[in-house]
This record gives structure tokens, C-alpha cells and sequence, in this order.
């Protein structure tokens, strides 16, 4: 399935979770830290307002509670805004 995002929204696939153990105690899943960087993996057209200024591949850094979750082919996505983004890591 194929999404385009539409005016400036952005279709971004989180960073995996780091696995992290305290003592050797391993971390469930629902206990993780949410990762806040991701890979765009798909731009909408901007708005007349708002050029877009992330585009695909990039790698960026977002909002601990920026986007809506989806899930699309057991692949979990974000859409959000692009003003959710904080910045591009290079």
C-alpha cells in the first residue's frame, strides 16, 4: 500500500528502539523510551503557507508526542505535521 501525505504532512518510520538493561534486568517493550528520531519516507506538497523543507530519506529528530501511530503492512509509521519536526540530523 502506498500513502501520500497530503499538504504538510510527513510520513516518517521511527528509529528502532534501543535495547537498554539496568543490572541485567532486560526492558519489556511497553516499558521502552519511544525513539524521537525517524527516516521520512514520504512528503506532501506543502501548503501555500508552508514550503516543504524535510523531503524523503531524511533522517530527523521529532516531538516525544508528535504524530498519529499507524500501522501500514505490520509496519508502524507517524504521520504528522512538519512543523512536529525539530530538526534534520546530517
Amino acid at each position: 500500500m502506498n500513502i501520500k501525505p497530503l499538504a504538510d504532512r510527513v510520513l516518517v518510520k521511527p528509529a528502532a528502539a534501543e535495547e537498554k538493561t539496568v543490572s541485567g534486568i532486560i526492558i519489556p517493550d511497553t516499558a521502552k523510551e519511544k525513539p524521537l528520531k525517524g527516516e521520512v519516507i514520504a512528503v506532501g506538497k506543502g501548503t501555500k503557507d508552508e514550503e516543504m523543507v524535510v523531503k524523503q530519506g531524511d533522517k530527523v529528530l521529532y516531538g516525544k508526542y508528535a504524530g498519529t501511530e499507524i500501522e501500514i503492512d505490520s509496519v508502524q509509521y507517524l504521520i504528522m505535521r512538519q512543523s512536529d519536526i525539530l530538526g534534520i540530523i546530517e
